[in-house]
């Protein structure tokens, strides 16, 4: 056989790349058409067809196929069929292709995932089998074309029988790599057992002191722990106010970013029980303001979930969707599905969502804006966070004044200071390359956000807050509000067992700064809440003239002591509801304030979802306790749309106003040819 096989594979891999990473399609040579992977098509579609796909393909940089399939012009499978029979290279459906067949080694079959390549042995004899993506049908045709001996060397497939097939024969490894590759690869940053509780030693001596001094000396032990707990709890709050006085920086207009340049942006859903919530979900992403043809979606479903995956199945998709399902095996959490899509990104970019999001339609580009505007060390930005429910309940409204402190306020504050940053828990978006190399999530952390975030600032990257939205639906009753707070609790501890297992290597790490808004950010966080009931108490002491147990000095000392903790109370409600005003007056949200009137009643929920966490941390640190979503009786940006559709309505049913139609739907105002076409044969 002539040729060289894994030569041409990779500058076919490399023309791929390009497509992939966002560049121009690969220049072609004197003489060749420009689109020749549209021949196998030419006597199957309109003329008509065929030029607006070609067309808009040289707008995108990427190949025509690539734009038929995306539009629903044709399945991937007919288009590789028809590319197959016209080149004379064999169809590979892979099902009977066994693992030994396969030439690559587990590690490198994973790899292989993300470029739609993988040698394999058929009687013996090498060949190439690829899932034509981005140009690589041009460019292999183009091969052919000058070697008709070269058909021989390739296979073609598609890009969801490749998948299964790397699911098949490297599942296990894959599973196996996506609960423990952190473990290995990078031991300190990980949470899986056995667990150290090094941190914790410090913290029981220092328990073991104060239980002696109090039985020996109560009145002064008193005093001494609250003027403590006093001073962290202030501490953390000072932080949350110096985050909020930094000027707010306003957000820069959204270049005129040429469609050729855009790289292909990869986003990655991890779905458990959330059959109802698919469509919406989908719909959402399908509204974005980025090219089809360059999104990457990526849907991570449970194997055993099959009310989740018939949902996907049965809908039918208005951009391509890949369904990964994951593979059993424990612990049963989101970093872990995450883990286990990311193998299959193909994009330069990757954001995460939850199934309740609603992202802004224009957050891909203002995303791509702030990591082209930042140097090589920005590995991810946070979109800001907003209830949309908010009319539910008065626990959705305290959620949503919470948020708005947080994502409006808080965050974004640190940012401008250059701190670590707890990423919230979707609408992260990441430079993939470095998520790879950061080791991606750990499988065993419940919070995988706020400890990804800490571990990308000790690596020496920074993150950003951007100006843009995702709107999500939050637990209007008691029950799943309770179970969602005590996860986030219980892996904020993680986090902070983890991290601080070194403390010197983390704080050399972080800088002093780094480091103290960490033990502020993340272990304050906690004891805030944890605490809570003794500064309650002391405030109840003082209410109530002070309590017969104590005597002589020790009742002045009791009183002193009491004082420190109802005041660190006061300031806290006082602070709290100060940020959560700043935040929904951000928002434009001042009609729903009132419901900061209860952060008294906010702040015991808060301690008792602690406490249940801390408990669940010494008995089943790894468990995730699901929330439900799709239960949502209002949406705040429903309402919105609905208001604008009637606006346009009395608009339009005006004498002056006939016969003048307003622009709608493109929030960047450019008009956008009409695609895809109609589906019609030849």
């Amino acid at each position: 056989m002539g040729g060289d096989p894994w030569g041409m594979a990779v500058g076919v891999r490399s023309g791929a790349a390009a497509g992939r990473q966002g560049g121009l399609a690969p220049r072609r040579r004197r003489g060749d058409a420009p689109f020749p992977e549209m021949d196998c098509l030419r006597a199957r579609l309109r003329s008509s067809v065929l030029v607006q796909a070609e067309q808009r393909a040289a707008a995108l940089g990427t190949g025509a196929d690539r734009v038929l399939i995306a539009a629903g012009a044709l399945s991937e499978e007919d288009y590789v069929l028809a590319l197959s029979e016209a080149l004379g290279v064999a169809f590979e459906p892979l099902d009977g292709v066994s693992r030994a067949m396969c030439l690559a080694d587990d590690a490198s079959l994973i790899a292989a995932a993300a470029h739609g390549m993988v040698p394999i042995a058929i009687d013996d004899r090498p060949c190439m089998v690829v899932a034509p993506r981005g140009v690589a049908a041009r460019e292999i045709t183009r091969l052919v074309r000058e070697d008709p001996a070269r058909a021989a060397q390739f296979r073609f497939t598609t890009s969801e029988r490749f998948n299964r097939f790397v699911l098949r024969c490297a599942g296990s490894a894959l599973a196996s790599r996506a609960s423990n590759e952190l473990k290995q690869t990078r031991p300190r940053f990980s949470a899986a057992p056995p667990h150290r509780f090094g941190p914790f030693i410090p913290l029981a001596t220092i328990s073991a002191i104060a239980l002696v001094a109090v039985l020996f000396a109560p009145a002064a032990a008193l005093f001494v722990t609250e003027v403590a707990l006093a001073v962290l709890f202030l501490a953390w709050l000072g932080l949350r106010l110096i985050g909020a006085a930094v000027p707010r920086t306003a957000s820069a207009p959204l270049p005129e970013t040429p469609a050729a340049v855009l790289p292909i942006y990869t986003i990655i859903a991890a779905l458990y029980r959330e059959a109802a919530s698919v469509d919406a979900l989908l719909a959402s992403l399908e509204r974005l303001d980025y090219p089809r043809e360059k999104l990457d979606v990526i849907v991570a479903v449970e194997a055993d979930d099959r009310e989740t995956r018939a949902a996907l199945a049965a809908r039918k998709h208005r951009i391509p969707i890949t369904v990964i399902p994951v593979p059993t095996g424990g612990p049963r959490t989101k970093p872990r599905a995450l883990n286990v899509a990311l193998p299959f990104a193909r994009g330069a970019y990757t954001v995460i969502y939850d199934a309740e999001d609603r992202p802004d339609r224009d957050q891909l580009r203002r995303a791509l804006q702030a990591f082209d505007a930042a140097g090589g060390d920005l590995a991810c930005v946070q979109a800001r966070l907003c209830i949309d429910n908010t009319a539910d309940s008065w626990l959705v409204r305290l959620f949503t004044a919470e948020y708005a402190g947080q994502f409006d306020v808080f965050l974004p504050g640190l940012a401008g200071l250059r701190l670590p940053l707890p990423l919230g828990g979707s609408s992260n978006h990441f430079r993939t390359e470095v998520l790879r190399a950061a080791g991606a999530w750990d499988a065993y952390n419940v919070t995988e956000d706020a400890d990804l975030g800490m571990r990308l600032a000790r690596l020496g990257y920074r993150m950003d807050v951007i100006d843009s939205t995702t709107y999500e639906e939050a637990p209007a009753r008691l029950g799943p509000w309770l179970r969602q707070r005590t996860r986030w609790f219980k892996g904020w501890m993680v986090t902070w067992r983890v991290h601080m297992r070194q403390p010197i290597r983390l704080l050399h790490e972080l800088g002093l700064a780094g480091f103290l808004s960490f033990q502020l950010m993340v272990g304050g966080n906690v004891l805030a809440a944890l605490v809570h009931p003794l500064f309650i108490a002391g405030l109840i002491y003082l209410l109530a003239g002070g309590a017969p147990m104590w005597r002589g000095d020790g009742a002045a000392i009791a009183t002193l002591a009491a004082l420190y903790g109802a005041s660190a109370v006061i300031i806290g409600y006082l602070t709290s509801a100060f940020l959560g005003w700043l935040g929904l007056y951000r928002r434009g949200l001042l009609g729903t304030s009132w419901v900061l009137l209860m952060t008294p009643l906010h702040w015991p929920l808060l301690s008792l979802a602690a406490w249940r966490a801390l408990f669940q941390f010494v008995i089943a640190p790894h468990t995730w306790e699901k929330t439900e979503h799709g239960l949502a009786k209002s949406s705040r940006q429903a309402a919105n749309t609905t208001r604008a559709l009637l606006q346009l309505e009395r608009h339009l049913s005006e004498p002056k106003n006939s016969g003048k139609l307003p622009v709608l739907g493109e929030d960047t105002g450019r008009a956008r040819r009409a695609w895809p076409p109609a589906r019609t044969a030849a």
